[in-house]
């Protein structure tokens, strides 16, 4: 899975780089519609859907991976202000605010990836790997803005 994620982040940066170049070079996401796990953001309509072959309308996905449960979510209806139900020591990862976060919060961890559009606060493009028990947060030459083991 992280040949996956390295390889997206690549294509996202070269895309980025050369935007207007390369606007038809867009990544394949379909060819990889059985290794995704979508969730829904604010902005997404049925015609997303529409022209998907994986589905991106869930508010929320609960995920098992190496050992921790992870409720995976936009973060327009659940967040660290309103959290969905979990237990001691899980995870809560999401987006919406576009600003990173790699946080333990006592009784469970907060992970935000940050934003490759839209970053606020001060913070660059970033995405996230989750490898090895831990999640890192990168910008698009490759440097580790912040990560934390789970």
């Amino acid at each position: 899975m992280s040949d996956f994620f390295d390889t997206i982040g690549k294509r996202i940066s070269d895309t980025v780089d050369d935007l207007g170049k390369k606007a038809g070079d867009t990544i394949d996401i379909q060819k990889k519609k059985n290794e995704i796990y979508a969730i829904r953001g604010n902005c997404e309509a049925e015609v997303d859907q529409m022209v998907l072959d994986f589905p991106v309308m869930a508010d929320y996905c609960i995920l098992a991976i190496e050992g921790k449960t992870m409720y995976a979510t936009h973060g327009h209806i659940y967040n660290k202000d309103n959290l969905p139900p979990m237990m001691d020591g899980d995870i809560l990862i999401h987006g919406h605010t576009h600003v990173l976060k790699a946080e333990n919060m006592g009784n469970y961890i907060l992970l935000n990836p940050g934003s490759v559009s839209i970053p606020k606060e001060g913070n660059p493009p970033t995405y996230a790997i989750l490898e090895n028990g831990s999640f890192t947060i990168k910008d698009f030459e490759g440097n580790t803005v912040r990560e934390i083991t789970l």
